[in-house]
């Protein structure tokens, strides 16, 4: 992504308010009892997290799946973040497209609460490495 550093900076602090917006509306829909709705939105919130810390490092996003790969292939291997971290992103993934597009395929409560700790854990430390690196600038 070819911009310039003040633009990336800009661009990184929306992506992480998107993130403090998007766990808002993950709260509405767990009150309301939408399942389906609630992995949707703690996905998305995962995702402009993980979106903020690629374009802070100078990497494209490219689609959903790119971005789960390059997660991977950045953080992952190289130690900065765990495996499970990874494996939880991309599990989020895929509950998210079943149960925006697979309409025989329900979320359940459980499914949606097992993974809301560990991701706004992850979400915490993706903002801790934001913060310690653009510190760093």
């Amino acid at each position: 992504m070819s911009l310039k550093e003040e633009d990336r900076r800009i661009i990184v602090q929306l992506e992480l308010e998107k993130v403090d917006k998007t766990l808002r509306q993950l709260y509405v829909q767990l009150d309301a009892k939408l399942w389906d709705l609630a992995a949707n939105r703690l996905y998305y919130a995962l995702f402009h997290a993980v979106s903020a810390m690629l374009i802070l490092d100078h990497h494209e996003i490219g689609t959903h799946r790119g971005a789960v790969n390059r997660f991977s292939m950045y953080y992952v291997k190289t130690g900065l973040f765990s495996k499970q971290e990874g494996r939880l992103y991309s599990q989020l993934q895929s509950l998210r497209e079943d149960g925006d597009y697979n309409c025989s395929f329900d979320v359940e409560q459980d499914e949606v609460e097992h993974y809301i700790q560990p991701t706004l854990t992850l979400i915490d430390k993706i903002k801790q490495y934001i913060e310690n690196t653009q510190s760093k600038v």
